[in-house]
Order: structure tokens, then sequence, then C-alpha cells
């Protein structure tokens, strides 16, 4: 080990000791602290800013230069990415690198007529023909209620069952997880009314959890958190990368796991629960998500075209680490695609519409835009890189839904300043997703932006020019928390004006292969928290969706939540998300020559006439 230098982090008033020469990302992300780092590290996002207080540090690049000002530089203002840390050194974290709680959607719409659980809990029948040994011995167990196929037990359970021979009544937790009944735990005493499941949403920016009486279906409770693999890179192209270096797959399985486990004990915790208790557990996330929780290589994920498994990832919960009985199994959705997985398949089970005639859509913008076509006959899919713009990611002042965050914009057609909201009613620190949309479709509607996306100067003196081109201030810096002035630049355009056509252009590339038109579309289903907070008329007044005259717009709050609550209280959802898996037909783009043709068309505001009919630019 090399000499040691000490470095010390306000606000957070944490000290930690490391190697010297060691990078100042990674010492943060050791110390555990939350800081934006949308590229993983690499020096091309420029969210990552610390200013150093003293110390030495010597510098990896000059990528830092286009991000950071010389009035910033001159302050201290680093790149924790770019730098190494050479002496004892303090750094300031600002706020506008700090990631607060954000807000996380976890509404949950399924309703579940019938129950039937994987895992259930029977009271042993006690055979008036052998002993309690015989029974074991000949692995004849007898369960009260019971009637089917002789469970499996294993040495394990087996044992603990002979140590339970003097005990009456017994109570054994029996699951069908892997499609063939096995006693996963016994108890002495009857404890059949103890039995409790966790439903998760795991994201690739967020967690969130249900805890769920798996005797009646209520939800417990529910609690979310941020998933602490965000400093390894926001987006997943990032942490496929991380996981192919030395340890970074194991690192960024623990991160997860870590995360969970906070939410889960927190729960636990407040509703009375036993973590020992919980018995079975559903995992809704994407492809990647899924493999880095299950500690699977995602490294092929990042070829286009791939072949990707349509099982469900099941593994037990002890080799996960998760906080719960550790014979429990933990279920992951079943996957479709490298960039559609199980999150998706659980917003069609949410929906209800592989159960419809109805001809329908589904779209989920998250950090990955999932998009699907289709009713109970048949279903088609893509997804398109278009979702980080609308999370507030690559934009020079967006961020995550959370406090400080400018969530919706209004521009006086007059004056053209704008009035806006901010969440949790603070100064603001950014601009997030659905703030993003309000402020560009309403620079459109007052003419401070052109069809082409492109910002107009001369209208007002709001619209002025900056480092990055031609920009519109949306809040002075005396009203702001972070000391500067909030803008939306040209070069944030160009990147909204990029993710909104190939939002479009995924949508109208599937509708020409189906031969649809705007007016086939029933029932237009938004998931997650896109869904929820975006004011539908400036997304598609900007052109981030056609216009769908006779469609029912259905938002469906936490879809992935709604398909792990799904598949936790119901064996035949778990059969319906691996039929709905294995029949959907899914389109890579990235290797599709219609796609460029229909990214072109929508690359205006809004697009094409004959998807926005009613449009007078």
């Amino acid at each position: 080990m090399g000499d040691l230098v000490k470095i010390f982090f306000d606000p957070m008033n944490r000290e930690i000791e490391v190697e010297r020469g060691t990078n100042l990302l990674s010492a943060i992300r050791e110390a555990g602290i939350r800081i934006e780092s949308i590229c993983g590290g690499k020096g091309e996002c420029g969210k990552c800013k610390v200013i150093l207080k003293k110390g030495e540090v010597s510098s990896l690049s000059t990528s830092y230069r286009k991000h950071l000002s010389p009035q910033q530089i001159s302050e201290g203002y680093r790149l924790a990415c770019q730098i190494r840390v050479l002496s004892d050194s303090e750094f300031t974290i600002p706020v506008e690198s700090r990631i607060d709680r954000p807000k996380i959607l976890l509404s949950m719409e399924m309703v579940i007529d019938r129950l039937y659980p994987a895992s259930k809990k029977y009271l042993m029948k006690p055979s008036p023909f052998r002993s309690f040994e015989q029974m074991l011995l000949h692995r004849s167990i007898r369960l009260e209620g019971y009637s089917g196929p002789t469970p499996k037990v294993d040495d394990k359970v087996h044992n603990k069952l002979l140590s339970l021979e003097s005990e009456e009544p017994v109570t054994v937790t029996l699951t069908s997880t892997n499609n063939y009944p096995e006693i996963i735990n016994v108890e002495s005493g009857n404890r059949t009314s103890s039995n409790y499941g966790l439903a998760i949403d795991v994201g690739t920016t967020t967690v969130a959890v249900l805890l769920v009486d798996l005797i009646n279906g209520k939800v417990l409770g529910r609690e979310s958190g941020l998933n602490r693999q965000i400093t390894y890179g926001e987006e997943l192209i990032p942490r496929i990368a991380f996981a192919d270096e030395p340890d970074g797959l194991q690192k960024l399985q623990l991160e997860i796991v870590k995360s969970i486990n906070k939410i889960v004990d927190k729960l636990a915790s407040r509703v009375g629960v036993k973590n020992q208790e919980i018995t079975d557990l559903c995992v809704g996330g994407n492809t990647v998500m899924n493999h880095l929780l299950a500690e699977m290589d995602p490294t092929y994920l990042s070829m286009a075209n791939v072949e990707v498994s349509r099982s469900p990832i099941i593994k037990k919960s002890r080799t996960l680490g998760i906080h719960t009985n550790p014979e429990a199994y933990v279920y992951c959705l079943p996957n479709v695609s490298r960039f559609l997985g199980g999150d998706a398949v659980g917003d069609v089970i949410a929906s209800g519409m592989y159960d419809s005639d109805d001809l329908s859509l589904m779209v989920d913008m998250g950090t990955n835009g999932e998009i699907i076509f289709g009713n109970k006959s048949w279903l088609v899919s893509c997804s398109c890189a278009s979702g980080p713009a609308f999370e507030g990611e690559g934009i020079k002042f967006g961020i995550r839904a959370m406090r400080g965050g400018i969530e919706h914009v209004k521009i006086d057609p007059e004056s053209f300043e704008a009035e806006y909201t901010v969440i949790e009613n603070t100064l603001p620190k950014g601009i997030c997703g659905s703030g993003i949309i309000d402020v560009a479709a309403e620079m459109f509607s007052v003419g401070i932006l052109d069809f082409a996306g492109k910002i107009v100067k001369g209208r007002t003196p709001l619209v002025r020019r900056g480092r990055d081109g031609l920009e519109y201030v949306v809040v002075p810096s005396e009203k702001t928390a972070i000391g500067r002035d909030i803008v939306i630049t040209q070069r944030d355009m160009d990147y909204i004006m990029d993710s909104k056509a190939a939002t479009c252009g995924a949508i109208t590339v599937l509708m020409k292969k189906l031969k649809l038109s705007i007016y086939d579309v029933q029932n237009l289903y938004l998931a997650g928290a896109f869904g929820a907070y975006t004011d539908l008329r400036n997304a598609t007044k900007l052109g981030i969706f056609p216009e769908f005259p006779n469609a029912k717009v259905r938002p469906i709050g936490n879809g992935s939540l709604s398909g792990a609550y799904a598949t936790l209280l119901s064996v035949e959802k778990r059969e319906k998300a691996k039929a709905i898996a294995e029949n959907m037909v899914y389109i890579d783009l990235l290797v599709d020559v219609e796609f460029t043709e229909k990214y072109s068309e929508a690359i205006y505001i809004p697009g094409k006439k004959e998807f926005f009919p009613s449009s007078t630019s």
C-alpha cells in the first residue's frame, strides 16, 4: 500500500483515508456520498463538480474546460472524475452535484382477483400409519389443505424437521417458484397467518419496494430510494462497461443489494414484520438491472441485436444477500431483449393490453424508452435511447425529479418570463424531465424556438449568447439555489430534439411496419413517472408523441412495480408474463434501416403532418 492521504468532504462532514493518487470520484464512491455522474467517470457529462478548498490534486485531462467556466475554475471548481488527490485535501460538494432524495413513483394500479402466490404456508398433517420419523425418512410429508405432487425437501430442511419431532403443530413454507413444490422453511407452532413477500422495481436510478401480506394481498408498506449504482454511471452503457472491469460486476451487485436491503429493513421494522417471515420476492427491472442484481455478466448486452434469454431469472435470496428468509426465491420478470426487460413486461401486465381486443400503444419513458403496440393476439416492441433527456440527463441544468427541480413551466407570451413550480416549493437548482418538456414546448409556442429547434435571438433580452451558443434564461441567478442563472442552451435543445425525434421515430417506424394510422390506436398507456407527471399536451406539441385522436390516455403508474406485485400474488400472472415475453416481437432499431427515415421526419417540431394533423406549424 502506498502513502495515505485524508480527504474531507463538506457539507457531509465526512473524512476518509485513501492512497495518494486515488481518483477523487472513486474516493467519493468509497465514502458512500451520492454525487451526480451520468457518464460514469469519463469526463463527458460535467455533472460531478466539486470545489477544491485546500490540498494538491493532479488533472487527468483538460476535458473539464468545456464544462466549467474560467470563473468557476478560478473559484476551485473541478470535475471529480478528472482529478487525483496528491495530499490531504478538503472539498465542498456543491448543491447542484448532490443527489437528494428523488421523487419516486410508488403508485401501483393492479388488483388481483384470484390470489394464488407461489409461496404458501401449511400445517403438517400427522399420518395415522407412520410416525413422524418414518414420514420424514420416506419424505412422505402430508400437509393440511394441500393437494399436489410430493414436495421436494432438501437435507437442510429435512434435518430441521427432525429437530422439531416433539413439536406440534409444525408449519412449513411451500413454494412453487421453480415449477415444482419445494419446502423452503419449517417453524414450530401455527405460523400460517404470517407469510410476506416483496414486490420490487429495480430501476436504473431508483428502487421501489412494496411489502405485501401473501395471505390477503394487502400492501402493508411501501418505500423507495436511490439505486446506489448511479455513481458508476447513470445510464446503462457505462454500467455495462464498469461491470467488465476487475471486480466491477461484484461491486455493482453489492450496491444494488445494499439499496434494496436498506429499504427492506426500514419497511420490516416499520410494519413489525420479521425479515425471516419474508418468503418470496418478485422483481421488475430492465435487462441490465436484472443481470446486475443476479450477478450475471451483462457485457454481451452492449452488442446490437444480440439474443437474450426470455426465461425468468430465479435465484435464492441467500445467494444475492438480500435481507429476507435466506431460502426465499427471487423471481425476476422475464426479459425480451437487451434493452427491453422485465419492467416492460410488467407494464404490459399492468395495462391489461395483452388481454384486450383493442389496439393499444404502451410507452414507458425512463432512462431508456420502451414502446409496445398490440392486443391479445400480438405484441410488437422496440426501445430507443430517448429517456435520459426527459429525466434531466445530458441537459446543462438538468436534474432528476428531486427537491429543487423545476417540474412545470409556463412562459408569458409578452414578457417572455418563465413562471414555474418547483418540487417541494423551494429555490430551484435545476430542471427535471417534465419541466424540460414544458420549457421547450413553451419556447416554441411564444416564438423563441423555431420549428427546427433553434433558439431565436432578438425577441427578448432573456435570449442571449453563452458558452454553448444562444441560451434562454429560465431563472435568474438571484432566484436560484445555486447562485447562477438556470438556462436552456442551444446544445440542450439539440439534445432534446434528438431525443424527441428518436421517440417519435421509434413509434412511427413500428406504425409503418404494422400499417397503422394514428386513428387506429384505441388506448395510449403511459407508464412510469413520465406518464404521471408530464403534460401530454406539451409532449404532443413538441412532437414526442404523434396525435392519437381516438385513443383514451391511460396513465398506469409504476407498471414495473405493478407487474412485480401481480406476479408475487399470482402464479397465473407469472405464466402470463412468460407468455408475453416469449411471444413479443422485438425490433432492434440500431440495425433497422427504416428508423433513420422516420427519425429524420421527426427532427422538426412537431413532425410530419400525417402524424400531427391539427398542427398549424
